[in-house]
Protein backbone atom coordinates (compact mmCIF):
# COMPACT_ATOMS: atom_id res chain seq x y z
CA UNK A 1 0.00 0.00 0.00
CA UNK A 2 2.88 2.42 1.05
CA UNK A 3 4.79 1.76 -2.51
CA UNK A 4 1.13 2.12 -4.68
CA UNK A 5 1.01 5.44 -2.52
CA UNK A 6 4.62 6.71 -2.66
CA UNK A 7 4.10 5.92 -6.70
CA UNK A 8 1.83 8.81 -7.04
CA UNK A 9 1.90 11.95 -8.36
CA UNK A 10 1.26 14.71 -5.87
CA UNK A 11 -1.39 15.87 -8.15
CA UNK A 12 -3.16 11.68 -8.34
CA UNK A 13 -2.91 12.19 -3.95
CA UNK A 14 -4.72 15.08 -3.70
CA UNK A 15 -7.53 13.67 -5.37
CA UNK A 16 -6.85 9.99 -3.51
CA UNK A 17 -6.80 11.58 -0.19
CA UNK A 18 -9.74 13.68 -0.85
CA UNK A 19 -11.56 10.93 -2.05
CA UNK A 20 -11.57 8.59 0.56
CA UNK A 21 -11.59 11.17 3.77
CA UNK A 22 -14.62 12.71 2.26
CA UNK A 23 -16.01 9.33 1.49
CA UNK A 24 -15.57 8.12 5.03
CA UNK A 25 -16.74 11.22 7.07
CA UNK A 26 -19.77 10.97 4.26
CA UNK A 27 -20.65 7.46 5.51
CA UNK A 28 -20.27 8.35 9.28
CA UNK A 29 -22.89 11.06 7.87
CA UNK A 30 -24.65 8.22 6.56
CA UNK A 31 -24.77 6.20 9.67
CA UNK A 32 -25.64 8.95 12.06
CA UNK A 33 -28.55 10.32 9.90
CA UNK A 34 -29.81 6.56 10.45
CA UNK A 35 -29.13 6.08 14.05
CA UNK A 36 -31.12 9.51 14.54
CA UNK A 37 -27.58 11.11 15.47
CA UNK A 38 -27.34 14.98 15.65
CA UNK A 39 -25.34 15.55 12.48
CA UNK A 40 -24.67 19.23 12.56
CA UNK A 41 -22.69 18.14 15.67
CA UNK A 42 -20.05 17.09 13.68
CA UNK A 43 -18.02 20.77 12.72
CA UNK A 44 -20.34 22.48 13.71
CA UNK A 45 -23.85 23.94 12.96
CA UNK A 46 -23.45 25.08 9.31
CA UNK A 47 -26.89 24.00 7.93
CA UNK A 48 -28.11 26.88 10.61
CA UNK A 49 -30.96 29.56 9.76
CA UNK A 50 -29.33 33.06 10.14
CA UNK A 51 -32.14 35.15 12.68
CA UNK A 52 -32.27 37.87 9.74
CA UNK A 53 -32.33 35.80 6.93
CA UNK A 54 -35.72 35.61 5.11
CA UNK A 55 -34.60 34.28 2.12
CA UNK A 56 -35.59 30.36 0.54
CA UNK A 57 -35.03 27.49 2.43
CA UNK A 58 -32.78 25.84 -0.41
CA UNK A 59 -29.46 25.50 0.99
CA UNK A 60 -26.82 25.01 -1.39
CA UNK A 61 -23.61 25.38 0.76
CA UNK A 62 -24.49 22.88 3.84
CA UNK A 63 -22.00 20.30 5.54
CA UNK A 64 -23.62 17.07 3.83
CA UNK A 65 -23.60 18.79 1.05
CA UNK A 66 -19.77 19.84 0.98
CA UNK A 67 -19.37 16.64 1.89
CA UNK A 68 -21.15 15.26 -0.92
CA UNK A 69 -19.11 17.47 -3.36
CA UNK A 70 -15.67 16.59 -1.97
CA UNK A 71 -16.85 12.83 -2.63
CA UNK A 72 -17.76 13.10 -5.85
CA UNK A 73 -15.24 15.58 -6.78
CA UNK A 74 -12.86 13.19 -5.53
CA UNK A 75 -13.87 9.68 -7.14
CA UNK A 76 -14.34 11.12 -10.37
CA UNK A 77 -11.04 13.28 -10.39
CA UNK A 78 -9.49 9.64 -9.51
CA UNK A 79 -11.07 7.72 -12.24
CA UNK A 80 -10.50 10.81 -14.58
CA UNK A 81 -6.84 10.28 -14.06
CA UNK A 82 -6.48 6.35 -14.08
CA UNK A 83 -8.26 6.86 -17.61
CA UNK A 84 -5.24 9.50 -18.81
CA UNK A 85 -7.49 12.83 -18.76
CA UNK A 86 -5.10 15.54 -18.73
CA UNK A 87 -4.81 17.43 -15.11
CA UNK A 88 -7.15 20.76 -16.73
CA UNK A 89 -9.92 18.22 -18.06
CA UNK A 90 -9.37 16.13 -14.57
CA UNK A 91 -10.24 19.39 -12.55
CA UNK A 92 -13.04 20.71 -14.47
CA UNK A 93 -14.96 17.27 -14.83
CA UNK A 94 -14.45 16.83 -10.61
CA UNK A 95 -15.58 20.12 -10.17
CA UNK A 96 -18.70 20.24 -12.57
CA UNK A 97 -19.61 16.72 -10.88
CA UNK A 98 -18.93 17.47 -7.66
CA UNK A 99 -21.25 20.84 -8.28
CA UNK A 100 -23.82 18.57 -9.43
CA UNK A 101 -23.82 16.59 -6.69
CA UNK A 102 -24.73 19.30 -4.38
CA UNK A 103 -27.36 20.74 -6.33
CA UNK A 104 -29.16 17.13 -6.15
CA UNK A 105 -28.55 17.32 -2.97
CA UNK A 106 -29.89 20.53 -2.16
CA UNK A 107 -32.77 20.06 -4.52
CA UNK A 108 -33.73 16.60 -2.62
CA UNK A 109 -33.35 18.28 1.11
CA UNK A 110 -35.51 21.41 -0.41
CA UNK A 111 -38.24 19.17 -1.66
CA UNK A 112 -38.52 16.37 1.03
CA UNK A 113 -38.82 19.39 3.27
CA UNK A 114 -41.49 20.64 1.20
CA UNK A 115 -43.53 17.15 2.16
CA UNK A 116 -43.42 18.00 5.95
CA UNK A 117 -46.70 18.89 7.16
CA UNK A 118 -47.42 20.21 10.70
CA UNK A 119 -50.51 17.85 11.59
CA UNK A 120 -51.98 20.65 13.20
CA UNK A 121 -55.80 21.17 12.92
CA UNK A 122 -56.80 24.77 10.93
CA UNK A 123 -60.44 24.99 12.33
CA UNK A 124 -61.04 27.52 9.54
CA UNK A 125 -60.54 25.27 6.76
CA UNK A 126 -64.03 24.09 7.83
CA UNK A 127 -65.52 27.28 6.70
CA UNK A 128 -67.97 26.07 3.58
CA UNK A 129 -67.58 22.52 4.42
CA UNK A 130 -70.29 20.08 4.17
CA UNK A 131 -71.08 17.48 6.82
CA UNK A 132 -73.73 15.89 8.54
CA UNK A 133 -74.70 16.34 12.28
CA UNK A 134 -73.34 13.60 14.73
CA UNK A 135 -74.70 14.15 18.04
CA UNK A 136 -78.05 16.73 17.94
CA UNK A 137 -77.29 20.07 17.92
CA UNK A 138 -79.64 22.58 19.64
CA UNK A 139 -81.84 25.49 18.03
CA UNK A 140 -80.64 28.95 18.27
CA UNK A 141 -77.17 27.79 20.20
CA UNK A 142 -79.27 26.23 22.94
CA UNK A 143 -76.93 23.15 23.07
CA UNK A 144 -73.72 21.82 21.34
CA UNK A 145 -73.65 19.13 19.48
CA UNK A 146 -71.30 17.48 16.88
CA UNK A 147 -71.05 17.21 13.30
CA UNK A 148 -68.89 14.78 11.51
CA UNK A 149 -67.10 16.62 8.68
CA UNK A 150 -63.83 16.10 6.72
CA UNK A 151 -61.25 18.96 7.63
CA UNK A 152 -57.60 18.73 5.98
CA UNK A 153 -58.38 15.68 3.93
CA UNK A 154 -59.60 13.99 7.03
CA UNK A 155 -62.87 13.34 9.10
CA UNK A 156 -63.42 14.50 11.91
CA UNK A 157 -66.54 14.74 14.77
CA UNK A 158 -66.30 18.58 15.72
CA UNK A 159 -68.33 20.54 18.21
CA UNK A 160 -71.27 22.47 16.72
CA UNK A 161 -73.92 25.24 17.22
CA UNK A 162 -76.72 26.47 14.92
CA UNK A 163 -78.78 29.45 14.87
CA UNK A 164 -81.57 27.68 12.88
CA UNK A 165 -85.01 27.23 15.13
CA UNK A 166 -85.27 24.15 15.49
CA UNK A 167 -82.66 20.87 16.39
CA UNK A 168 -80.73 19.32 14.23
CA UNK A 169 -80.61 15.51 14.70
CA UNK A 170 -78.65 12.79 13.65
CA UNK A 171 -78.25 12.30 9.86
CA UNK A 172 -79.00 16.12 9.12
CA UNK A 173 -76.90 17.85 6.55
CA UNK A 174 -75.26 20.79 7.49
CA UNK A 175 -72.47 23.78 6.16
CA UNK A 176 -70.15 25.24 8.22
CA UNK A 177 -70.58 29.38 8.02
CA UNK A 178 -68.54 30.25 10.85
CA UNK A 179 -66.27 29.38 13.37
CA UNK A 180 -65.68 30.52 16.96
CA UNK A 181 -62.59 31.33 18.60
CA UNK A 182 -62.99 28.85 20.88
CA UNK A 183 -63.01 26.38 18.19
CA UNK A 184 -67.02 25.45 17.37
CA UNK A 185 -68.38 25.59 14.36
CA UNK A 186 -71.22 27.37 13.46
CA UNK A 187 -73.52 25.28 11.12
CA UNK A 188 -76.75 25.76 9.00
CA UNK A 189 -78.85 23.75 7.69
CA UNK A 190 -78.57 22.64 4.00
CA UNK A 191 -81.95 20.72 3.16
CA UNK A 192 -84.36 23.91 3.57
Amino acid sequence: MEQWFAALTSFEKIYWIVAIVSSIVLLILLAMTFIGGDVDDLGGDVDTDIESDTGIDFQFLSFKNLMGFFTIFGWVGVSCLESGYSKATTIVISVVCGLLMMLAMASLFYYLSKLQSSGTLKLKNALNQIGEVYLTIGANRSTIGKVSISVQGTLRELDALTEEDKDLHQGDVVKVTEVTENGILIVQLLNK
